[in-house]
Order: C-alpha cells, then sequence, then structure tokens
C-alpha cells in the first residue's frame, strides 16, 4: 500500500467515525425534546415562556412582553399582557410577526372586568417571532418589552414553539 493510499485510507474512517458521531448527536437531541407539549406557561416577571410536558420544562425561552408594564391587562391599548389560564386557539401562519399562535384572551372574567371599568378588553394577544420588521434586532429584543401585550420571540424560536404547542394546549400567564 502506497503512502497516498494508506493515507486516503485513514481519512476515509475519519470521515466515517465523524459522520457516525454526529449522527449519535443528532438522535440525541430528536430523542431529548418531545415533538408535542401539554402546556405553556409565562413567568411575566422573570420574562419566561415555558413549555411543559407533565410538570417537567422541557423548553424554556426569554420572552418580550406588553410596553405597559407587568400588571394585568385590564383593557383594549394598555400595552399589558394579560394574567389568567388560556389555550392556543388559533394559528397564523402569514402574521407580520413570522407566526403567531393566538391565545383565547378574553376569557369572561376579563370582559367582566373590562366592563366594570367601561372599557373594551381588547383581544389579538399571540405568542409571536419578530417578524421582517424587527427581526434584525434578534435577541437583543427582549432588551425591553415593546409588544401590545404579545409574548414576542426571536423567529427561530417560534419556529420552534409553533412545531411543539398544539392548537387548544394550556397557557397559564401569570406574575
Amino acid at each position: 500500500m502506497t503512502l497516498d493510499r494508506q493515507a486516503a485510507r485513514v481519512l476515509w474512517l475519519a470521515l466515517l467515525a465523524t459522520c457516525a458521531s454526529a449522527q449519535a448527536r443528532l438522535e440525541l437531541v430528536s430523542v431529548s425534546v418531545p415533538t408535542r407539549v401539554d402546556r405553556v406557561r409565562v413567568l411575566k416577571t422573570q420574562h419566561k415562556l415555558q413549555l411543559l410536558t407533565g410538570d417537567r420544562v422541557v423548553k424554556s425561552y426569554n420572552v418580550a412582553l406588553g410596553r405597559g408594564g407587568l400588571a394585568p391587562k385590564s383593557r383594549q391599548g394598555d400595552g399589558r399582557t394579560p394574567e389568567g389560564l388560556y389555550t392556543i386557539d388559533w394559528r397564523n401562519s402569514a402574521s407580520r410577526f413570522h407566526r403567531a399562535l393566538h391565545i383565547s384572551y378574553p376569557q369572561s372574567s376579563d370582559k367582566q372586568r373590562a366592563r366594570q371599568l367601561g372599557a373594551n378588553p381588547g383581544g389579538d394577544i399571540m405568542i409571536h417571532g419578530l417578524g421582517p420588521e424587527f427581526s434584525w434586532a434578534g435577541a437583543d429584543h427582549r432588551l425591553s418589552d415593546w409588544t401590545e401585550g404579545c409574548m414576542a420571540v426571536t423567529d427561530a424560536e417560534i419556529e420552534e414553539i409553533w412545531e411543539m404547542v398544539p392548537d387548544g394546549t394550556p397557557v397559564e400567564i401569570r406574575r
């Protein structure tokens, strides 16, 4: 065997070992994260969105919230993120914020609170990405709360969430 042929054989074996190692890592990743979760929890003071299976957090994301502060949403236009128990009730793949999962706000208690204030409770509360208008900011979008009451993540993160969170998934939003 010549040196060139021997070198080629060593390179070939190294390439096979690298491919096998990469395949093993890919399999570990795909096994460790479930394809679907059964609950979403948003912790407003921590600016965290958590995906849960049972009581186990399987994925956690930092989020930007409503520009109106941490108090619960009380009326349309207050820029606050609601608090309560909701569900993912529909999705918008063509959202201007890349993709968006709609939260079933307002519930009857939200409507009653707004009615007592003589106000409209608002709606269109979403978990969404950034879209072309803000994608340049990437993860830095979270340096301040800027939404109208939604929970914003990066475009790559909403892609993951979109795949893991089916319609009908319960969402708990709390301070």
